[in-house]
């Protein structure tokens, strides 16, 4: 069995058969931890995901149910995004910098809790009508009780993914990156497209580079806000230098280097 990557591999129970019931929600929150976030920064206790008991001044902030750790119910609530972060024990910390603190179980725990939080804070208001939508199932549906129609936490997939050409690998530079940071290229998968398409569209949007066959490698969550990266190997068709000025504003450049055994 493969080791679970960053924001994978979580051991929750998410109870999708239980969480529709109001009821069943309530009793969990009962005897339920929470993990506290304030501007999208995940609560950290002592090297790990700070759950907590419910506090009273906590009312009305928006929560959801992440699921069953065993017995022990674990919920994440949403403080909020105010200049001065909650009195609370630990550190509200980066959930980049959090997961190369965090044990893998929860690092895979606060990525799926932004990932739902950041998710309600961005659609609380119906898409088809404009009326204030209401939370359902513990955080995996909001319904409209205007029009009811029914929306749920979503997903985009993305293609992330290395050119190979024999034992030479391209890795490219973003303008935004510090040091001398070089990563594999990414991309959203477009309407339409398939993954392989995906990854050629991009990769010749980037680098210029004609790509013939596409082999999967594995996913990862990535909750930067909510998406699926999809790791993939593209094969590149030449070792023509690629362009020093590609149409994508995103790279500062490539590089060239040699591949580890995949």
């Amino acid at each position: 069995m493969e080791t679970p990557l960053t924001f994978a591999g979580s051991p929750l129970d998410r109870a999708s058969a239980e969480r529709p019931g109001e009821a069943w929600i309530a009793a969990r929150r009962e005897t339920g931890l929470f993990l506290p976030f304030w501007q999208m920064k995940p609560l950290l206790l002592d090297g790990r995901a700070g759950f907590l008991p419910w506090r009273a001044d906590w009312e009305g902030a928006p929560c959801v149910f992440l699921g069953l750790d065993g017995a022990q119910p674990l919920f994440a609530v949403d403080l909020g995004k105010g200049e001065t972060p909650p009195e609370l024990q630990g550190e509200f910390r980066d959930m980049r910098a959090a997961a190369f603190v965090l044990p893998g179980r929860d690092s895979a725990i606060a990525g799926q809790a932004k990932a739902l939080l950041d998710w309600h804070a961005r659609h609380r208001f119906c898409p088809n009508c404009g009326a204030a939508t209401d939370m359902r199932d513990g955080g995996y549906r909001r319904l409209c009780p205007a029009c009811n129609a029914e929306h749920f936490p979503r997903t985009d997939p993305v293609v992330i993914m290395l050119p190979i050409l024999g034992d030479e690998c391209l890795i490219g530079r973003n303008v935004r990156f510090t040091g001398g940071l070089f990563s594999a290229f990414a991309g959203f998968v477009e309407p339409g497209e398939s993954m392989e398409e995906a990854v050629r569209r991009e990769l010749r949007e980037e680098t210029a580079l004609r790509i013939g066959a596409v082999r999967y490698h594995r996913s990862q969550p990535w909750p930067f806000p909510s998406s699926l990266m999809l790791g993939c190997y593209a094969e590149a068709l030449s070792r023509d230098s690629p362009s020093t000025a590609p149409r994508s504003p995103k790279p500062a450049g490539c590089r060239r280097t040699k591949r580890a055994n995949a």
